[in-house]
C-alpha cells in the first residue's frame, strides 16, 4: 500500500480577486484630505455620489465598498465624531431616515435582517473617522456561504448603479 504525502498549502496562497473599479479609491485616498462626507454635502451631486435620500440635516448613501449589497451609511449633514454633540432634532431625522431605507431596502430587496453600526475613530474601523455615520447591511439567510469562509471572498450581486436605480424608484 502506497503511503499519501499530505500536501500543505500556505494560507492565502494563490488567491487573486480582480477588481479593477477599486483602482480609483486607492488612487484618490491620499489625495483627498478633506472628509468624504463633508464633500458630498457641498457637491449637490446626489445621482454621481450615490445620495439616496437627502433630508434637511442628513443623508443616505450607498458605501461604494459595500460589506453586502444595499449596504448604506447614514450621514449627519454636520461634521460631528460622535452622535453625542447632535441636536435632538437632528438625531430624529438621522433615526427616521435610518427606518425610511429599512423600509426602501426590504421593499427592494427582501432581505432577512439588517446588522446596523457605527465604527468610532480609526481603531474603531472607521473609514471616516471625523465625521460619525451609521453603517445599514441587508442580510439574508446564507448570505454568509462558502465564499468569504473558504476563500476569503466577498460577493456582491447587484451593481451600485442598478442598485441606485432600484432605491430611488421606490
Amino acid at each position: 500500500m502506497k503511503k499519501r504525502r499530505s500536501v500543505q498549502r500556505r494560507p492565502h496562497s494563490r488567491r487573486l480577486l480582480w477588481a479593477p473599479w477599486r483602482y480609483s479609491y486607492i488612487a484618490q485616498a491620499n489625495k483627498q484630505k478633506s472628509c468624504l462626507f463633508c464633500r458630498i454635502v457641498l457637491a449637490k451631486q446626489d445621482r454621481k455620489n450615490l445620495v439616496v435620500i437627502r433630508r434637511k440635516h442628513s443623508f443616505a448613501v450607498l458605501n461604494r465598498y459595500p460589506y453586502n449589497n444595499g449596504h448604506v451609511m447614514l450621514v449627519p449633514q454636520r461634521h460631528v465624531r460622535t452622535l453625542g454633540p447632535l441636536k435632538d432634532e437632528e438625531l430624529v431625522e438621522l433615526v427616521r431616515l435610518q427606518e425610511e431605507m429599512i423600509g426602501r431596502l426590504s421593499r427592494c430587496l427582501k432581505p432577512h435582517g439588517f446588522n446596523i453600526g457605527m465604527n468610532l475613530g480609526r481603531v474603531g474601523g472607521a473609514g471616516v473617522p471625523g465625521h460619525v455615520h451609521i453603517h445599514l447591511v441587508p442580510r439574508w439567510v446564507g448570505d454568509n456561504n462558502f465564499m468569504p469562509t473558504i476563500a476569503a471572498t466577498k460577493v456582491i450581486s447587484q451593481s451600485l448603479a442598478a442598485l441606485y436605480r432600484q432605491l430611488i424608484s421606490v
